[in-house]
């Protein structure tokens, strides 16, 4: 198919193909050409390139790779100063003419079709919330000669004294005190106002945007659930919208879970449900008005919660905001309304929009990888009639210790994370959806993340021991 694509090119002039791909970590990839050179063979054929260069995927001795453009994927590019189209694309195995079991959106692909395989449902949607925040200015520093990072924010509440050209007009939210301030109090409604527009032209549909609840700007944008893949496209349309407005506002955005110390992390929970036929299979008459499929939905994602964590919170940086004892969604309990449960229920109107909400994934998630790995945890429990127990409707902040600690919790580290995907792995490879190959691809590759933090000298370490 390329009839989207080619009418595109033709009515706007189009005069470069970006093709974009994602890999293993979850950041996008770019190789660009003429667009006199597209047609229809082209998105037959696809574009040759090196997939040795790409961190965890071949040797440099089976290199060859082809980047497959999907035509439904194609949309204009609001950055460029050319007329440019950006496609995303699936990557092929040259010998087998099949997507690559390494390629995070190949595998997401495969969940799909697994699911449509198993007869429990025809879809599966997706409604993630990516949280980021949205700096002035950051620096870094880590070598022989020591550590240190530096976050500026002139809205940050540590900003109150400082000097700042054209005054400090000191309206700024307070440390947890950024939850719906109006404006000037609220410093980015402008830019995410732009990033809104940005997203909108490149087809995505807003429904909400705010300050969320950190300060230093902390921002969330809603976009509409999808399907798996689209909605794993989107997510990634989403981060290069937020990344490049913000830099055209001579601002910096991370989705790092956890840049400051002392406020809110940034998570990404994530909105799920399964439908046949057009019916949400979800919607039902048990506890918060969800059907058993949906109960055991909930049973295999808490079953498998630590093996997930390695997909859903693929960082060091992760567990800095998933600590037990803190306003973060670690204990493996589901509820209605309980936003202290890391899997809730929400409230809707309508039985079409019942689902649950998974609350420990964070932004730095590979989002193809994260939502195809709950939807087969998921699967995994409606498949064996995994049942979550009883909702826990208390606030589990304020649990006593002996009955806080009989609730089981997500992993404490990316280190612990890794070593339960490399044991609870078979739910994954159902159908061939990851391979054994893919998954010891990615622990190695994230292990190499772990290695590298426990061999750098950390500043905290000076101020504990220096004086031993």
């Amino acid at each position: 198919m390329s009839e989207k694509s080619l009418n595109l090119i033709k009515e706007h002039d189009v005069k470069w193909i970006d093709l974009h791909f994602t890999d293993a970590r979850g950041k996008e990839q770019h190789v660009t050409i003429p667009a006199e050179g597209v047609d229809e063979e082209f998105f037959e054929d696809g574009q040759m390139f090196d997939g040795s260069s790409v961190g965890g995927w071949k040797g440099i001795n089976e290199s060859d790779m082809i980047m497959r453009p999907d035509d439904s994927s194609a949309v204009l590019d609001p950055f460029t100063d050319e007329p440019t189209l950006i496609l995303q694309c699936d990557i092929i195995e040259p010998s087998t003419m099949q997507g690559y079991d390494r390629d995070p959106r190949s595998v997401a692909r495969r969940a799909e079709e697994y699911l449509k395989s198993t007869g429990i449902a025809d879809t599966a949607f997706f409604g993630p919330e990516p949280e980021f925040f949205i700096f002035d200015d950051v620096k870094w520093k880590q070598d022989m000669s020591g550590a240190s990072y530096q976050i500026n924010s002139e809205e940050a509440a540590w900003s109150s004294d400082a000097t700042i050209e054209g005054g400090n007009m000191g309206h700024r939210p307070r440390v947890k005190g950024g939850y719906f301030p109006v404006p000037p109090v609220d410093s980015s409604h402008e830019i995410r106002a732009a990033m809104c527009n940005a997203m909108t032209a490149m087809g995505l549909k807003i429904e909400v945007h705010h300050h969320e609840v950190a300060t230093a700007n902390q921002c969330e944008i809603g976009v509409a659930f999808n399907t798996l893949v689209k909605k794993a496209d989107e997510v990634q349309r989403l981060k290069y919208c937020v990344h490049n407005v913000a830099h055209g506002f001579g601002k910096t955005a991370t989705f790092m879970p956890k840049p400051l110390v002392g406020d809110n992390g940034s998570g990404m929970h994530v909105h799920m449900s399964l439908s046949k036929d057009g019916n949400n299979m979800f919607s039902g008459d048990g506890y918060g008005g969800l059907s058993e499929m949906a109960l055991h939905y909930i049973g295999g994602v808490i079953k498998h919660a630590k093996a997930l964590n390695a997909l859903t919170n693929s960082s060091t940086n992760s567990y800095k905001r998933l600590v037990p004892g803190f306003e973060a969604p670690v204990m493996l309990a589901y509820s209605a309304k309980n936003r202290s449960a890391s899997i809730r229920i929400p409230y809707v109107s309508s039985p079409k929009a019942r689902r649950v909400e998974t609350r420990f994934p964070d932004p730095s998630a590979n989002p193809y990888l994260c939502f195809a790995a709950l939807l087969m945890a998921g699967l995994d429990g409606i498949q064996n009639k995994i049942h979550p127990g009883d909702a826990m409707d208390k606030n589990l902040y304020d649990l006593p210790a002996e009955e806080a600690k009989e609730i089981p919790q997500v992993a404490t580290s990316l280190t612990e994370a890794l070593e339960a995907l490399d044991k609870d792995r078979e739910f994954l490879t159902k159908g061939g959806v990851f391979t054994d190959d893919m998954l010891d691809g990615f622990i190695e590759l994230k292990q190499e993340e772990v290695d590298r933090l426990n061999m750098t000298t950390h500043p905290v370490e000076f101020d504990m021991y220096y004086s031993v």
